[in-house]
């Protein structure tokens, strides 16, 4: 399990969270939302060549096949596993749905193989929704030899209606080998889009520079 890299360089990890639950597709059938694939990011990320690491649900991957697709073609970008439908591994863990035990490992191996058709630069990285987690629930993934990956630096972009303070808590906690966690569900982190060029620049004048995270982490 880790939070950052070696704080040596400059690099920096770029991490992007897609989640999707099962009330999040009822959101998008019923028209109450009109999409949970930031694609500005996207845009953005390819426009200015930067690298990134995106944390995809399995629930994510199927619903959008053609930005999954999208992002295993850039060779800047990797993928990683961010369960099947983002419930909760842990107790208390902001209201989601719990997975018993005997199902974590079922639950994370099964969104591998949703991805694996993908391509790309795949890894075995995978992080907890909401970051929860105990020793349970990590010795449940014991076996599927997965690296967990936190993030020391937390963008607070779910829900946020300003883009300004995003850029503060990332540009105020971030150091070479951070991690940092954003997400890419449009509806649910309507301001992220809007802070990232900000971010970008903000890295620039500190001379840190991102990189894939497989990077980050072994730098």
């Amino acid at each position: 399990m880790v939070d950052h890299g070696p704080r040596t360089g400059a690099k920096v990890a770029l991490t992007f969270d897609a989640d999707m639950t099962d009330g999040m597709l009822a959101s998008l059938r019923a028209g109450r939302v009109k999409s949970y694939a930031n694609l500005r990011i996207l845009d953005l990320l390819e426009r200015e060549q930067v690298p990134a690491t995106f944390f995809l649900t399995g629930k994510w991957v199927q619903r959008y096949p053609d930005v999954t697709r999208r992002i295993a073609g850039n060779p800047r970008f990797e993928l990683a596993n961010h369960t099947y439908g983002h419930a909760a591994f842990t107790a208390d863990c902001y209201d989601l749905p719990r997975l018993p035990v005997d199902e974590l490992a079922g639950d994370v191996a099964k969104t591998f193989e949703v991805i694996a058709p993908y391509g790309g630069r795949q890894t075995r990285y995978f992080r907890f929704p909401g970051l929860c987690h105990d020793a349970a629930a990590l010795d449940a993934l014991a076996p599927l030899g997965v690296t967990v990956v936190d993030g020391d630096v937390v963008s607070g972009d779910p829900f946020a209606k300003a883009w300004k303070p995003l850029v503060r808590a990332v540009l105020e906690h971030v150091h070479p080998g951070s991690v940092v966690i954003m997400h890419v569900t449009e509806a649910n982190a309507a301001m992220t889009d809007e802070a990232l060029p900000h971010i970008l620049a903000g890295l620039r004048e500190r001379g840190l520079e991102p990189a894939p995270l497989s990077e980050v982490l072994t730098s």
